[in-house]
């Protein structure tokens, strides 16, 4: 006989032993008693759930509580085409090995088939890009079978067993009733799983080679660890705006510039830290034949774009470098931003890169900053370094622009701390369901700054912008929406206020937000090619 409530209960418990502290919940039918159990335990406050009526944003905002707290987050949802719009979080949590929990109520097994209502295949349904699935049915008396399944896939989320964490799919079928029936107390203990040791010994390395340290999006305490090493070998240190390695002394600000120059010719070792994708001049220095790549990663997996990595250790030990390659560095990166910076602020329109500096330095240690994909995160990899940057996150595992909202409400409710996103107009209204959080619902503050150049702007940075493609340019890649982002605001009950310029930015970061906020910066993207070749130019021409 099935026991749907007596299956929902052991899978939350089994849950909630094994660390989940937050779950979203996406609202149906099939659901029901999974949704009913996750509702009393939020009531005496074993865990906290979050509501979202998109399961696209349910996923999103799980997403962003993994990234941030760095725990297992279940999201749950009901049958059929719910459990698909998980995928596009699905594909980030699997190459930013984040533990997600998806666990998707199904149908019975004897419906499947038969085109019966909210009825499809769904057990594998997100193919290799889970680490692991599960799928059982709510007979009675399988409470064994539940529990075991439900430990195997956290312990697998977790990466606790093998170095390699990322979402798992839990599938439950359950048959009706789907509301509440009386359940029987479990009284089986969760079984213990002991977390396999790994040797973290260092491995040393020479001195000798020319040497960098390259650190791409990863965790703040994997960056603030690449920052702390590259000032005890002395090494210049390249790092992206989501490393949380941007800081420092041999924090290198203006680095993707400095790799056009005779600089970079001169690199023979990269110690790579994080996942660097950003840019194309980071792109052709790992996939150097003449560079030694070493892979510096705790995980099972390893990043490996140039597909050249020597050395992969979950540790390193470099012996000093040369004191003035480190200077070379310095030197070049302190008359380049000098260029820059007067570059910038003669420029009467305001520009990407000035927005994006004054987001920088207009926040500090205590706040926490999403950096949105596309030119946002680009242009904050050219602001200055500052002696207390605020904490990064960024969607860098695919670096797409769905579900930014999402995850930074999903980061913001994590931290408990004043958050600030930085994203594009396209971001923004891909993801603008990610702003609806119903009134009864925990509340993040947090204030979306939206880049608005009214279109696509970094395409036009790229080989689809040259003069001889412009006639083509602005349908498809420019794709104005002439959107009004103050009515979208009121309309998903935010505050609104809009900027021109980088003055008025700063002010309004002076204050933290409160609820949730949409600033909208009105900059221009007609002359963004030209300005992009004109601060190349500036440090080809140091």
């Amino acid at each position: 006989m099935p026991d749907a409530s007596q299956c929902a209960r052991t899978v939350i418990e089994e849950l909630i032993s094994r660390g989940v502290r937050e779950v979203v919940v996406a609202p149906g039918s099939r659901s029901a008693p999974l949704a009913y159990e996750i509702f009393e335990a939020d009531r005496i406050d074993l865990l906290r759930l979050h509501i979202r009526t998109d399961e696209r944003s349910a996923g999103f905002t799980a997403l962003g509580l993994a990234k941030a707290s760095g725990e297992p987050v279940a999201v749950i949802t009901t049958s059929g085409t719910a459990v698909a719009n998980l995928h596009p979080a699905v594909l980030e949590a699997s190459h930013s090995r984040l533990p997600l929990i998806m666990v998707t109520a199904d149908r019975p097994a004897y419906l499947i088939g038969t085109g019966a209502n909210q009825t499809t295949e769904q057990r594998g349904v997100f193919g290799d890009h889970v680490r692991a699935t599960a799928q059982f049915d709510d007979h009675r008396g399988d409470v064994r079978h539940w529990q075991y399944h439900t430990a195997r896939l956290v312990i697998a989320a977790v990466g606790e067993r093998t170095a390699d964490p990322g979402p798992v799919q839990l599938n439950i079928a359950f048959s009706e009733p789907l509301t509440p029936t009386p359940v029987a107390i479990n009284t089986r203990p969760p079984v213990v799983i002991e977390p396999l040791r790994r040797p973290t010994d260092p491995v040393s390395l020479p001195a000798g080679p020319q040497t960098v340290i390259m650190v791409g999006d990863t965790d703040p305490a994997s960056g603030l660890a690449a920052a702390a090493l590259a000032e005890q070998a002395h090494l210049p240190l390249l790092g992206e705006p989501s490393s949380n390695a941007r800081r420092g002394p041999n924090a290198i600000g203006l680095y993707r510039l400095l790799l056009a120059t005779e600089l970079s010719d001169e690199i023979e070792r990269v110690i790579v830290v994080g996942h660097p994708t950003l840019s194309r001049p980071v792109s052709r220095l790992l996939a150097r034949d003449d560079v030694e790549l070493i892979a510096v990663t705790p995980h099972a997996r390893w990043d490996d774009a140039g597909i050249g990595a020597a050395v992969v250790a979950p540790a390193v030990a470099p012996e000093p470098g040369d004191p003035d390659w480190l200077q070379r560095w310095r030197d070049h990166d302190r008359r380049l931003r000098e260029l820059i910076d007067r570059r910038l602020i003669e420029d009467a329109d305001f520009t990407g890169p000035r927005l994006a500096g004054a987001v920088w330095t207009g926040l500090g240690g205590s706040d926490t900053l999403f950096a949105g994909s596309s030119n946002p995160v680009r242009d904050l990899d050219l602001a200055p370094i500052t002696t207390d940057p605020p904490t990064v996150y960024a969607n860098r595992g695919l670096a797409g622009i769905d579900g930014s909202n999402s995850t930074v409400a999903g980061i913001a409710l994590a931290t408990g701390r004043p958050t600030h996103a930085l994203v594009g107009d396209l971001t923004f209204l891909h993801d603008l369901g990610g702003l609806l959080i119903g009134p009864d619902e925990p509340r993040p503050d947090l204030r979306v700054i939206v880049a608005n150049d009214n279109g696509g702007s970094i395409f036009a940075t790229l080989e689809y912008g040259a003069p001889s493609h412009l006639r083509a340019f602005e349908r498809i890649f420019g794709t104005s929406q002439q959107i009004d982002l103050e009515q979208l605001a009121g309309g998903v009950g935010a505050g609104f206020r809009r900027v021109i310029d980088a003055a008025e930015m700063t002010e309004v970061l002076a204050e933290p937000p409160i609820g949730v906020e949409v600033v909208e910066a009105v900059i221009d993207r007609r002359h963004r090619r030209t300005l992009d070749r004109q601060l190349t130019e500036l440090a080809t021409s140091l």
